[in-house]
C-alpha cells in the first residue's frame, strides 16, 4: 500500500485506538453520505466482514462510521490504523487518505509518544501501616472477621408475623433442640445494606432457610427476594434448604414457586402435635 508505506510511521503497527475523535469524525464526513458513485461505510463494514443485518442495523445511527469503528476495534484484537487504511483504499476512497493522511499521522505520532513517554505516576500518599477496619454484621460477630456468627437457619418472615416468630424462637431455641436461628431484627446489626447482607446471611452463615408463608408474606419484596434468592444458589432444592412453613389458615394462593417444597404445616390441629419435632429434626440434618 504505497500511501502508507511512504513514511517513517509503521502504521500496521499502531492501533486504532490512536485516532482521535477529530479523526473519526472528519472520516464520516465522507464515509456516512449515500453515494451511486463512491463507496461508503457500507462497503467499509462489509470488509470488516460485518453481516448484513448488522449493518443494517447501523443504519439507525446517527454517525455509522463512528459506530462501525467503535466496534471493529473492540471486536477485533488486531485491528489497526494501517488496516483501516488498506480498506479504504480497496474501496477505492484514495480522496480520503490523501486529505486526511496528514492528521492521521499527527494522531499517530502523538500516541507513540505517549508511550515512549508515560504520564509521571504520583507515589500513592498512605500511612505505613493500616489497621483492619472492624467488621461485623450481626451481634456476635468477631469485629476482626476471622471468626462469623453461624446460625442453623435464616428465618424469612414478615412483621406482621412476628409473634410466630417468636414463639418458634421460644421451641427451637429454649428446648432442648438448642438450634441456633437468624432473626434478622434480633441479630443483625443496624446501618448495613439489608440487600446485601441478607444474600451473605443466607448464602454463607445459615444452613437452612424457613419461610413463615402468610398472606402478608406473599404482599412482602423483602420476603420475596430472601425466598428468590434462597432457590437460585439451590435449584431444585437438592440441598433440602428451603422450608416452608405455614401457621395459620390463607386466604389468598399458596405461592407457586413453592410448590414443589414439603410444606411444615402449622395450621392443621392434628400436625401441631409433631409440627415443633419435624421442623427441628429438618433443621438439625447436616
Amino acid at each position: 500500500m504505497a500511501s502508507c508505506s511512504e513514511d517513517s510511521v509503521d502504521f500496521y503497527k499502531i492501533p486504532l485506538v490512536a485516532l482521535n475523535h477529530g479523526v473519526r469524525k472528519k472520516l464520516g464526513l465522507y464515509l456516512n453520505p449515500v453515494s451511486t458513485v463512491a463507496a461508503d461505510w457500507k462497503t467499509i463494514a462489509e470488509n470488516m466482514d460485518f453481516s448484513y443485518l448488522e449493518i443494517k442495523n447501523y443504519e439507525a445511527c446517527q454517525n455509522p462510521t463512528l459506530k462501525i469503528l467503535d466496534d471493529w476495534q473492540s471486536s477485533c484484537s488486531d485491528t489497526s490504523v494501517g488496516k483501516l487504511l488498506s480498506l479504504i483504499e480497496t474501496a477505492d476512497r484514495s480522496d480520503i487518505i490523501s486529505d486526511l493522511k496528514p492528521l492521521i499521522e499527527e494522531d499517530c505520532i502523538k500516541y507513540l509518544k505517549k508511550q515512549k513517554d508515560p504520564p509521571v505516576q504520583v507515589p500513592e500518599v498512605h500511612s505505613s501501616v493500616k489497621t483492619p477496619e472492624p467488621y461485623g454484621i450481626t451481634m456476635r460477630d468477631d469485629p476482626r472477621g476471622e471468626c462469623p456468627e453461624m446460625f442453623d437457619a435464616f428465618i424469612c418472615y414478615c412483621q406482621s408475623d412476628f409473634n410466630f416468630v417468636f414463639e418458634m424462637i421460644k421451641q427451637l431455641e429454649q428446648t432442648e433442640y438448642k438450634l441456633k436461628l437468624c432473626v434478622f431484627d434480633r441479630d443483625v446489626l443496624p446501618g448495613t445494606c439489608v440487600w446485601t447482607i441478607t444474600s451473605e446471611l443466607i448464602e454463607k452463615r445459615c444452613r437452612r432457610m424457613v419461610v413463615v408463608i402468610s398472606d402478608d408474606y406473599l404482599e412482602s419484596e423483602a420476603c420475596d427476594f430472601q425466598t428468590k434468592f434462597a432457590l437460585s444458589i439451590s435449584p431444585g432444592a437438592r440441598s433440602k434448604r428451603l422450608i416452608p412453613v405455614v401457621y395459620k389458615t390463607m386466604k389468598k394462593p399458596y405461592p407457586s414457586i413453592l410448590r414443589f417444597l414439603t410444606v411444615c404445616d402449622y395450621s392443621r390441629p392434628c400436625t401441631q402435635a409433631w409440627f415443633w419435632s419435624r421442623l427441628a429434626r429438618a433443621l438439625s440434618m447436616p
